[in-house]
């Protein structure tokens, strides 16, 4: 009797604890937020993950854009208890920019902190706040600013010369070019030469970086998926992708260290003005308002070598798949550049301003294909959008994808058509807010300009070349 007795007891308190799980599962997984009439609508959603599975698709924008096309542009998605607003209209997009640009000033969780490119280290995910604003300003003065722009102009003379002369060679010798390849080598030797002077062309230091490159834009996916769910999954111990991001990460983080310490060494043979220089300093705290680590260094040289140059060599490869698609266009661009800088002498980021419709043509480029197609931020305070309450913490996700091919504000909006950039100063303004190629608001990228200038010489000194 006193056996059964026990038994029963047993199954009583395994009961317990099962019921005990399952509702801390229910209330702490599946509990709804306040105000959830208010919500923006939501898709139909499993319980406990709710709409966990949308996240995994191989293309990702795609799956979000026919997601908005069957349930619309301003979504509400739970995965698990992690609320996210989905937006892929443009009109909701320029008024969140324009009403909530300081409320979503946050890119929101992390996800891998350790990890050198979108880590807790960086630029980019950094929180809006003093850090994130000296490190921007460190990145202006370093190598995106006038003054460092011009210190830096005649790396980029030589490399637009040493370009068109491989191209040149390859074409005298009858050998095949690979576009994305070719304007990797451009950027990447120019940035690093901007950075670090004539010391990062040793050791075959481009090829090295743009490999590591490539492998971060393949794990893009994977990065965005470990930041949007890390908080859930982590919590039931899952760090997606986390190992595989980590190995490129520490593989770049080595590559990085090797670079500067090279750089360091041969200190005397400086001029004091390299980019590096200006970091440097500010890593030794050196009259600089904010002392960063050697790990925040390498996070924003990793950042920048990435951004830049994944950004630039993709969209040139896209935009020389449209001219060449387009004969029209190549004919239309080839013959202002020809009146403009003339048949004798390349292209120079000079003459760029003088070119608007080659400034559309990759404006157009990157309307159709965007080198960030997921933009996400965070809401740091409860707002209402078009009627609907946003509950303070919820992750943004804006579609640049869907939102520069929304049919609402581009006419014919999956064609190349690179007029549509040429309007008057009112449809420019206009533009402004729904062309997100480099984000937008605060958070916009602060290397466009640059990316427009390594975009737009690359173009101009192939269409120069080739028939």
């Amino acid at each position: 009797m006193a056996n059964v007795d026990y038994q029963n007891s047993f199954i009583l308190i395994l009961l317990v604890c099962l019921f005990s799980t399952f509702f801390f599962l229910f209330v702490y997984f599946f509990k709804k937020p306040n105000n959830v009439s208010d919500l923006p609508p939501s898709p139909p959603s499993f319980p406990i993950i709710g709409h966990l599975h949308l996240f995994f698709s191989t293309s990702l924008h795609k799956s979000f854009q026919n997601l908005a096309s069957k349930y619309g542009p301003f979504l509400h998605l739970r995965v698990f208890s992690l609320p996210f607003v989905l937006v892929s209209s443009a009109s909701i997009t320029y008024k969140i920019f324009k009403d909530h640009d300081v409320n979503i000033s946050s890119h929101g969780p992390v996800g891998l902190d350790d990890c050198l490119v979108f880590g807790s280290s960086g630029f980019i995910t950094a929180p809006y706040g003093d850090y994130w604003k000296f490190m921007k300003k460190l990145m202006t003065i370093s190598v995106l600013g006038h003054q460092a722009m011009q210190r830096s102009q005649g790396v980029r003379v030589v490399e637009v010369e040493r370009f068109y002369r491989n191209l040149f060679d390859k074409a005298m010798k009858k050998e095949s070019v690979e576009i994305g390849e070719e304007a990797t080598g451009l950027v990447m030797s120019i940035l690093g030469k901007m950075c670090m002077g004539r010391c990062f062309s040793e050791d075959n230091n481009e090829e090295k970086v743009s490999k590591i490159n490539a492998e971060f834009a393949a794990l893009t996916q994977k990065i965005f998926l470990a930041r949007m769910l890390c908080t859930p999954l982590e919590k039931i111990g899952i760090s997606p992708f986390k190992k595989e991001v980590m190995d490129a990460s520490n593989r770049y983080e080595e590559l990085l260290e090797s670079i500067i310490v090279k750089y360091e060494e041969k200190v005397d043979e400086n001029d004091g003005n390299e980019g590096m220089d200006i970091l440097l300093a500010a890593c030794r705290g050196e009259n600089a308002e904010c002392k960063i680590t050697r790990k925040n260094l390498k996070a924003l040289l990793a950042e920048l070598f990435f951004g830049a140059g994944d950004t630039s060599s993709t969209t040139t490869r896209w935009a020389m798949a449209e001219i060449i698609n387009n004969p029209m266009i190549f004919e239309r661009l080839r013959e202002e550049i020809d009146s403009v800088v003339g048949k004798t002498r390349l292209i120079q980021e000079t003459d760029l301003p003088k070119l608007p419709y080659l400034e559309a043509v990759i404006k157009e480029s990157l309307r159709l294909h965007p080198p960030g197609v997921l933009l996400p931020r965070q809401f740091e305070q409860g707002c209402k959008i078009r009627g609907f309450y946003i509950p303070k913490g919820t992750t943004l996700v804006i579609n640049a994808y869907a939102v520069m091919r929304d049919p609402d504000a581009w006419k014919d909006p999956d064609e190349f058509k690179p007029e549509r950039f040429l309007g008057q100063e009112e449809e420019k303004k206009e533009n402004v807010l729904k062309f997100l190629p480099f984000g937008a608001g605060r958070r916009g990228c602060p290397g466009s300009n640059l990316s427009y200038i390594f975009i737009g010489t690359a173009i101009g000194v192939m269409e120069q070349c080739f028939d």
